[in-house]
């Protein structure tokens, strides 16, 4: 089998490149790491979240989390508490300066995104998103068998 006809292959090699592509505008002009990220982004989304959620939520384990969220607490972008009486439960939640420098990263990421889909045409756009999300529910399906 050829590797480069190999789906997942494809897949993955593709996902990383677009990748690459929003890394190269939220790491090169505002610092952040693809952790960070992602952090910021489910953070965003949810307001204030537990670092439970943010696992069940993301693809990152524990450590990558903590981790993460240090660096996120010592650049300003976020405050970290003890969530309930479970100690090690945190509870996470942007600060005012992590929302501003989010949402000006978020502004750019989007733009980015939106110039390599752009490439695409309409029909070949749509036929990816029909895709992706007929795939997601392959997984899901597949996952509920066990």
């Amino acid at each position: 089998m050829q590797l480069e006809s190999f789906f997942p292959y494809q897949l993955a090699i593709t996902a990383e490149a677009f990748s690459r592509q929003l890394v190269e505008v939220y790491g090169r002009a505002f610092g952040l790491t693809r952790e960070e990220w992602r952090l910021l982004f489910l953070i965003d989304g949810a307001g204030e979240i537990t670092s439970l959620d943010l696992a069940r939520r993301s693809s990152l384990d524990k450590v990558q989390i903590s981790r993460a969220a240090q660096r996120l607490e010592d650049k300003g972008m976020i405050s970290r508490m003890v969530a309930g009486e479970d100690r090690r439960l945190r509870r996470y939640a942007m600060t005012d300066a992590g929302r501003e420098i989010f949402a000006q990263a978020f502004a750019q990421v989007r733009a980015r995104a939106d110039r390599v889909l752009a490439e695409l045409a309409e029909a070949d756009r749509a036929a990816l998103e029909r895709g992706l999300e007929a795939l997601r529910t392959a997984c899901a399906r597949v996952a509920a068998q066990g």
